[in-house]
């Protein structure tokens, strides 16, 4: 019943603050959920991150790792690749330990475990801070257009990365920790793909491929991985 409590007044909060959605794509935080099917600790975070897909400002992504897999059950969405990356967010800051659940909230602000409240409350203090970079995306059959201005101009170039997801998918998990569970799990990353760098003087343009029905996300980011100054979806 706590857990409950807590979870919805953490929607609460969150849904609060949903404005209108642009016509073209959806500027927001980035939360990056990093989970597996394997983990008994992992479903009440899988289903917060479902709740945060409700409201636009939010770009709330799964990234399923791998190292549960030796457990009994091996997690059909998990990438190597993923846990690579949850490492190097690691080893930014110093520590030789990654958990499941951890989200990671805009690039810089790490919760570990089932923290609804405590995310919620970063997304506001993100949703808060002042925009620096401009990030605009539209997409044209196969071909997804990003544009972005900063101002005042960057003093250091930034990653622009293409993220592929899968809105939703259902598992009924037969073995391991989460044995006899049925999960839903939503904004499950398909792939992140670093397009280059953008110096952050001029205004950006390019242009990328984007085939399929997946919803994209582009994310402007200091490398480390570093702050995310820029996000937007467009499904």
């Amino acid at each position: 019943m706590q857990m409950r409590l807590t979870l919805g007044a953490a929607c609460a909060l969150m849904l609060g603050l949903a404005g209108n959605a642009q016509a073209q794509s959806h500027p927001g935080v980035v939360v990056e959920l990093y989970t597996s099917q394997g983990c008994s600790s992992c479903p009440p975070a899988d289903e917060f991150l479902a709740a945060l897909a409700a409201d636009p400002r939010v770009i709330p992504l799964a990234l399923h790792v791998d190292y549960w897999d030796y457990i009994g059950w091996k997690d059909q969405f998990a990438d190597p690749r993923y846990t690579e990356r949850q490492k190097a967010y690691a080893r930014a800051v110093g520590s030789r330990t990654i958990y499941t659940p951890q989200m990671i909230v805009g690039g810089v602000d790490r919760v570990e475990g089932h923290a609804p409240e405590e995310v919620a409350a970063l997304i506001l203090k993100h949703l808060q801070a002042a925009e620096r970079v401009g990030l605009w995306l539209e997409r044209e059959g196969d071909v997804l257009r990003i544009q972005a201005e900063a101002d005042p101009p960057l003093d250091a170039a930034v990653r622009v990365q293409l993220v592929r997801y899968r809105p939703e998918e259902t598992v009924d998990i037969e073995h391991g920790e989460n044995a006899g569970r049925t999960v839903t799990y939503r904004n499950i990353v398909t792939s992140w793909q670093v397009l280059g760098e953008w110096g952050g003087q001029a205004p950006l343009s390019l242009e990328a491929p984007a085939a399929g029905d997946e919803p994209v996300a582009v994310i402007l980011q200091h490398d480390g991985p570093g702050p995310i100054l820029a996000a937007a979806s467009l499904r």
